[in-house]
């Protein structure tokens, strides 16, 4: 079976734009939840707090006529991460090189203006030609192959907040098999009041928080009252290992375990068995123990039933030893690039020897399973190995294992 190593990295971010950013950030207990004012004058939405991120996404237009704000941030973690990686953009178009990409859908704020127009004009009078290139649910995959000329396999995963996830594990199956040398992998979403709209009609968003974003969100904590959105993208450079070593590639960590499967229960209610059940996966593809596994960067979104589900699968796994945190309390829940983000974040808790905190976790709920759960403030040890979890509405479920090399 062939090694996949991980040997770029690129991201935007609430807390930050780089490895070096976000490391500092998660160290210093830093957060990007902030009031969002603007959202004000929309009828009848009570949450009011969101994580958005600070790019600059000055791309050529010619080049960037077909994409919306959420390929745009899937871009800008993308050519972050192909300049660290060292790749040539000469061989990305040599048919050993392909792309596994997703986000929630489309830009909602590109689908918003179709829409608006469509209906203010009653029909398409004054739509332009790119509109739906820029909404549709695999923009990020389709602008990124086209923007790249990747000539290997290209994979859109949308798969609500599983989607970069989805995306990295498609790429450690492609390597692993042999069908592709090297993956460029992750997901994105950008910021629309549409994503917390969708949460806030569902009970599942902050509100009672709204004047002290700070506060929130507050995952596995007992006065948690829903999630925070965000947005951001995180790409990743997978690469089999010897590919990696002959042309002197820095390697980061090898990616040695992902496991995904379905709940096959409800579309909204999370199955503490299907998620148990994707991370005995992982686990049984990295050829692991549950003792193996140094630190569970955890979904940990804030809501009542996600967190709940995910700590009595979490116990039943590993008991109450393992290491168990969410990093969503720095970035809320930025959706389609949470599991790249929270990938990278896993590689910066190995290459650095510390453990985030859950942010805001000053009680943890007494209906939680019993984990060692770290809060307060960031720990400090060393971590060889980080297993990183997520979990999307269609009971869709993720887990991801990341070994130092």
């Amino acid at each position: 079976m062939r090694r996949v190593v991980i040997t770029g990295l690129g991201l935007t971010s609430p807390i930050g734009n780089s490895l070096p950013n976000v490391t500092q950030a998660l160290m210093e207990s830093r957060h990007g939840i902030q009031k969002m004012p603007e959202w004000k004058h929309y009828t009848s939405l009570n949450t009011a707090v969101a994580a958005p991120v600070d790019a600059a996404l000055d791309f050529p237009r010619k080049v960037t006529r077909s994409m919306g704000r959420v390929s745009l941030l899937s871009l800008f973690a993308t050519e972050s991460a192909l300049t660290d990686s060292g790749l040539s953009r000469e061989a990305l178009g040599n048919g050993r090189i392909g792309l596994a990409y997703g986000s929630t859908h489309g830009s909602s704020r590109e689908l918003e203006n179709f829409t608006r127009t469509l209906f203010a004009n009653d029909g398409f009078r004054g739509i332009p030609g790119t509109s739906y290139l820029k909404f549709m649910g695999h923009t990020c995959a389709a602008n990124l192959a086209e923007y790249y000329g990747i000539r290997g396999r290209v994979q859109p995963t949308v798969a609500a907040c599983a989607s970069a996830s989805m995306g990295i594990g498609y790429g450690f199956d492609a390597i692993r098999a042999g069908w592709q040398e090297v993956m460029l992998c992750g997901g994105a979403e950008e910021m629309h009041f549409v994503h917390a709209g969708v949460f806030d009609i569902l009970f599942a968003a902050s509100t009672k928080y709204n004047e002290r974003p700070e506060l929130c969100p507050r995952p596995f904590d007992r006065e948690r009252d829903g999630l925070v959105v965000g947005e951001g993208a995180g790409t990743l450079v997978l690469e089999e290992y010897e590919h990696a070593r002959q042309r002197g590639a820095q390697i980061y960590a090898e990616l040695v375990g992902y496991g995904t499967n379905c709940d096959g229960t409800h579309v909204t209610a999370p199955s503490a068995a299907g998620m148990a059940g994707a991370i005995q996966l992982a686990l049984a593809s990295a050829h692991m123990n549950p003792e193996q596994i140094g630190y569970v960067n955890a979904h940990g979104t804030g809501t009542e039933a996600g967190d709940l589900a995910e700590s009595k699968a979490t116990h039943q796994v590993f008991g109450a030893q393992v290491p168990f945190s969410s990093t969503k309390g720095h970035t809320g829940h930025t959706l389609g690039a949470c599991g790249a983000i929270e990938a990278i974040f896993g590689i910066a808790v190995i290459k650095n020897g510390f453990i985030p905190q859950t942010r805001n976790l000053d009680t943890v709920d007494p209906a939680c399973a019993e984990l060692d759960y770290v809060k307060g403030s960031p720990r400090q040890c060393a971590v060889d190995v980080v297993m990183s979890n997520n979990f999307a509405f269609g009971g869709i479920n993720t887990s991801l294992i990341l070994k130092r090399v």
